[in-house]
Order: C-alpha cells, then structure tokens, then sequence
C-alpha cells in the first residue's frame, strides 16, 4: 500500500509534531516496560510492540513519512532525542534497578553498533566481539588495578590493545571467508576467554575485584549525581557516560556509512569478487572492519569494567558474542536505529520475562520469534542506499 501524496512530502509544521510526538511516546513506551512487573503487563506491552511493527510492514509508508519528518526538521530531532535521553533519570528517580538495565542496554547498543560495521554493512561474521569487549575490560581494570591510572587513561589504552586484537583477528580474514570466517573468530573468541581464565594476573576464573570508580573534576563517579539540587543515584554517573559513548557511536557509524569506507563495506556485501574487481582492497577494508568493531568495543567494556568494579571471564562468553549479534539481526542489519532498538529489546525483554520463572527462556524465545515472522528483515530492515545526491 501507499501513502496519500500529501503524506510524502510532510510540512514544517507536521514534521515537528511527529518528530516530537513520536520520540515522546517511544519514551514512554521504554519507561512503561522498565516500570511494568507482572508477567502479563509485559505481555500485554509486547503485544502492542509487535502490533505496531505489523502495521509498519503492511504499511510502509508510514516508516518513509517518518523519515521525511525527521530529515526535514533535523535540530528538532536531535534536541527531543537530547532531552529524552538527559531527562529520562530524572523520571526514573530513584530506581537504580532501571538505570542499570539503561546503563547495560546502551553498552550492548554500542557493542551491536560496533558488530554492524561487520555484519550489516560488510557482510562479516564476528563471534569475537565479545572478546574484545573482554580486552577492553581486562586491560582497563589491569591498569587501574596495578598502576593506579585513571579511568581516562585506560580509556584510550584498553581501547588501542582492542584494536591490535582486531588486526590479528582480521589477517585471516583476507583468506577465509563466510562459514569458515566465522569458524576462525569463534576459535579468537574461546582463545580469549580460555587465556583470562587460565593466567594468574588476570585473577583467573576468579576474576578482578576493587576496579576504583571513575571521577571527573572531583566528583566521583560512586556518589550520588546531584543536578539543580535533586539527587540521582550514583548510577546515574554511568547511565551519562554511557549515553555519551552511545553518542559517539551513532556519529562514527553515520560518518562511516556516508564514507568511501562504507560503499566499500557495501560494495564487499553485494559482492566480493566484484569489488575486487573494481580496485577495491578487499582485504584491508575486511581487517579495518575488525579494527572498528573492537575499537568500540573496547569503549563499552571499559565503562562496564568501572561501573561493576569486578569483572570475570565469565562475562565475555560466546553466548556475549552470540546475543550481539543477535541483536544487530532482529534490529535489522545496516541500520543504525534497528541495531540500538534491537540492542535495547534483548538486553531489557529476558530480564522483564523473570516473572515466567522457568519458562523466561521459551517465552523469550517465542517472542524473537514472533518479531522475525512479522519483520523477516529486521524490525526496521537496511534501506537502500541512494547515490547521485537524490534525496
């Protein structure tokens, strides 16, 4: 179906109150889920979820009159998403269980952001991505831990030892490709995780306890965070840096989509032997993939090795690899909003399905499911790529 012709081109005055309107709502959705309780709320909110996606497949123009509002009135966008995102603690109050599910879904939207230069613009299996996120925690912690560095410091660092780990990874992904690329980054992945179990200075299957807490201009990053004299937990210290890092993600995977590095992911995507044929240099935009993916990753797990204090291999498992990726599917590949929504619904969805007990898994299951036969390409698919500078 399609829309009227005069949903196509939406006015100013329109494009602002959709902009607005429907930012406001997805809001309240997310506040509405982290809020709900009962096993049926949550149920009852899928429901609503996945008619609202049903909708969006039988009508697609409304994702395009969407796009349009948005891209007609960029500053609007930007400032309703800035106000969302600096004012969502203070709805929450003091619900520190909310702000670290926040704090937890914006790292994995980073992590699946970083994934998505991989599988969705180039077509590249990575089930290390959670290995480096483990690198950027380990070396993070390490340097704090024994050398006293600050959180700043290790920064920079645990995210330089994440992106040499990405080139090694890469080099034999000039010669492997598909099935047997992936095989060859799942074997990274558990050589990762066998290496900080088995050596003594990464504290072993014990893992590393007392990572201090950060702290900026004095302030640390374990008290409370007091804004115009209303007091928000010391999570919220975190919930901010991690939306801050979500930010710099959104802006690297913009800029790099609209770059000559992203038509060559794409180019590598459609076809490899093609885009060699063209010039292209296959296998550095393959290693570069990597590099940027555990680059980004290694932001992410240095935010969550501070903010726990205690890290252990067993948090940068596989199945971490494998529910990243995850996320970068039923969000839709290429899509840097499908990838952050896919993000949020995996890491919040298996927590709110506690109340099911022993059926949290088959429902969360079931739901997955549900979402992939509604929207078989991602609840918001890759959209073309336009060229010529239309519109």
């Amino acid at each position: 179906m399609h829309a009227p012709a005069s949903s196509a081109a939406p006015g100013i005055g329109q494009a602002i109150a959709f902009t607005v309107l429907s930012q406001l709502a997805g809001a309240a959705f997310l506040y509405f889920v982290l809020k709900a309780e009962g096993g049926w709320q949550i149920v009852g909110l899928l429901a609503l979820l996945g008619a609202g996606f049903y909708l969006l497949e039988r009508l697609p123009w409304i994702t395009d009159y969407a796009m349009a509002s948005m891209a007609r009135v960029p500053l609007v966008t930007l400032a309703t998403a800035a106000v969302v995102v600096l004012g969502f603690p203070f709805v929450v109050g003091s619900n520190t269980y909310v702000l670290h599910l926040l704090i937890v879904a914006q790292l994995y939207a980073v992590l699946a952001l970083a994934l998505n230069f991989q599988l969705g613009s180039a077509n590249i299996p990575n089930f290390a991505t959670g290995a480096s996120y483990g690198i950027g925690a380990y070396v993070s912690a390490l340097l704090a831990i024994n050398f006293g560095l600050s959180f700043w410091l290790t920064l920079p660092l645990a995210a330089l030892a994440a992106t040499l780990f990405g080139f090694v990874i890469g080099i034999p992904s000039m010669r492997t490709r598909d099935t047997y690329l992936a095989l060859v980054t799942i074997a990274f992945g558990v050589v990762v995780q066998q290496l900080l179990n088995n050596f003594d200075w990464t504290g072993g299957p014990n893992g590393l306890v007392g990572i201090p807490a950060p702290s900026l201009f004095g302030h640390s990053f374990a008290d409370p965070l007091v804004v115009f004299g209303w007091k928000l937990p010391s999570q919220a210290n975190f919930y901010y840096l991690s939306a801050a890092l979500v930010v710099v993600a959104i802006i690297t995977a913009h800029r790099l989509h609209g770059s000559r590095i992203g038509l060559a992911w794409n180019a590598l995507r459609a076809d490899e032997i093609a885009a060699k044929a063209q010039g292209i240099n296959v296998a550095w935009y393959k290693v570069l993939a990597f590099a940027v993916d555990a680059f980004l990753a290694a932001f992410a797990g240095t935010i969550y090795a501070f903010y726990v204090s205690y890290i252990s291999p067993d948090n940068f498992t596989f199945l971490v690899s494998v529910t990243i990726m995850t996320m970068v599917i039923v969000g839709g590949m290429d899509n840097i909003f499908g990838v952050i929504v896919g993000a949020f619904l995996l890491t919040i969805l298996p927590e709110k399905l506690r109340a099911f007990a022993d059926y949290r898994l088959l429902f969360f299951g079931v739901v997955i499911i549900g979402f992939l036969m509604i929207r078989p390409q991602g609840l918001f698919p890759q959209r073309m790529r336009r060229y010529g500078g239309e519109p």
